[in-house]
C-alpha cells in the first residue's frame, strides 16, 4: 500500500471520495485491515472498553496508547495513524505537547482530543510544533460524566450551533481532521460543507467525508452494538470480506444508512 497523507486526505474531500476508517490496536488487525484497502487508523482509547474491560475511556493512560500505537505501526507501516489522547492527558498546552510526543514518536501521525473552543490555544502550539491534530465533537467520551452518559449531541438550535462555532474556531486555529460523534445528519452535513477539512463521522449520517467504525462494532463483537453500527461479518461470512464490504459501503454511500442515523 502507498503511504497516504493529510494533503491525500485533503484532496478526497475536494474530490467528493468518501473513505473509510477503523480503530486497531495490534499488529495482526493492523496489517490485515491495511491488505483490504483501510489507509486511516485509530488507535482509539476505546481500547479501555474493548480491551481491557473498562466500562469507560476514562482510565486509558498515554504508555497504554503509545504502546498499541507501536503494535499498530508494526503491522501496518504505511498506513496514516491517529492516536488518541487519553482523558487528562492534554489540560493544558504544555501538557498536551509532552504527551503528543510520546505518541508521534511511538509512530503516530496524528493526535486526536476531544473538545470545543477551550482547546483553541492547545490546537496552535501544538500544530506550530509540528504535531498535526484530529479534533473531535458531539458526543466526546472522555466527558461521559458531564454528558450523563452515551447520548446524541447536537439536538438543539443551541448545542447544535455551539458545535458548529466550536469546529470553525477550531479549524482556525490549525486542526486538520474533525470526528463527529452521534450527532444528527443535518447537522454533520453541516459542519462537513462549512470547513474545509474532512470530517470523519460515527453517528453521524453518510454526509461526512469519511467513516470510523470501532473495529468491534464492524465485526459484531460487541454485545449490545450501538445503533450506528453494523455488522458486517454477519453478511460477508469472513473477516477480510467484511472489511471490504465496510470500504466499499462507506465509498458508495451506503453505509450508514438512515437506521445507522439521528435526526
Amino acid at each position: 500500500m502507498k503511504s497516504i497523507s493529510l494533503a491525500a486526505l485533503g484532496q478526497f474531500k475536494k474530490d467528493k471520495r468518501k473513505f473509510a476508517t477503523i480503530t486497531a490496536y495490534d499488529s495482526s488487525f493492523a496489517q490485515l485491515f491495511a491488505e483490504q484497502g483501510i489507509q486511516v487508523m485509530l488507535v482509539g482509547d476505546s481500547l479501555g472498553m474493548t480491551i481491557q474491560g473498562e466500562s469507560s475511556t476514562l482510565p486509558v493512560t498515554v504508555e497504554q496508547i503509545a504502546y498499541h500505537t507501536r503494535c499498530v505501526r508494526k503491522g501496518a507501516p504505511d498506513v496514516f495513524i491517529i492516536a488518541d489522547m487519553p482523558f487528562m492527558s492534554y489540560a493544558t498546552p504544555e501538557q498536551a505537547c509532552a504527551n503528543a510526543a510520546i505518541l508521534m514518536q511511538a509512530g503516530a501521525n496524528m493526535v486526536k482530543i476531544e473538545g470545543g473552543s477551550w482547546l483553541c490555544d492547545t490546537v496552535k502550539m501544538l500544530c506550530e510544533r509540528s504535531v498535526p491534530v484530529c479534533g473531535h465533537l458531539g458526543l466526546t467520551p472522555q466527558a461521559v460524566n458531564v454528558l450523563g452518559g452515551y447520548k446524541v449531541q447536537g439536538r438543539d438550535e443551541v448545542t447544535a450551533n455551539q458545535l458548529i462555532k466550536d469546529a470553525i474556531a477550531l479549524e482556525n486555529a490549525g486542526m486538520q481532521l474533525l470526528v463527529l460523534e452521534c450527532v444528527p445528519s443535518s447537522l454533520a452535513n453541516h459542519v462537513t460543507e462549512e470547513l474545509l477539512l474532512p470530517v470523519i463521522g460515527i453517528g453521524a449520517g453518510n454526509g461526512t467525508d469519511g467513516q470510523i467504525l470501532v473495529m468491534h462494532d464492524a465485526l459484531g463483537i460487541t454485545a449490545r452494538p450501538p445503533k450506528f453500527a453494523k455488522n458486517f461479518l454477519a453478511q460477508a461470512g469472513n473477516i477480510h470480506d467484511a472489511i471490504r464490504l465496510y470500504i466499499q459501503e462507506v465509498e458508495a454511500s451506503i453505509y450508514p444508512n438512515e437506521t445507522h442515523s439521528f435526526e
